[in-house]
């Protein structure tokens, strides 16, 4: 069974996420590193948001049509 793309990317981006956490909490970096590793989780956390705002969008769809569904069943 393969994955989609987009959550692929969604796993990577986190795993990528928690690797830049543990270097920011580490006092190993220079503080212009800091901010540029900073500055690289921000835009990975931008993109991992609009992946999981657009899996929102399809459940919300999802739900809205199996509950039409049962809406006309009932009538």
């Amino acid at each position: 069974m393969s994955k989609e793309k987009s959550e692929i990317d969604f796993e990577e981006s986190m795993e990528k996420l928690e690797k830049i956490a543990k270097e920011l909490e580490s006092d190993d970096l220079s503080l212009n590193d800091s901010v540029k590793k900073f500055e690289e989780g921000m835009k990975i956390s931008q993109d991992c948001k609009k992946v999981l705002d657009e899996a929102e969008k399809k459940i919300t769809i999802l739900i809205d049509d199996t509950e039409k569904d049962f809406d006309v069943e009932e009538e």
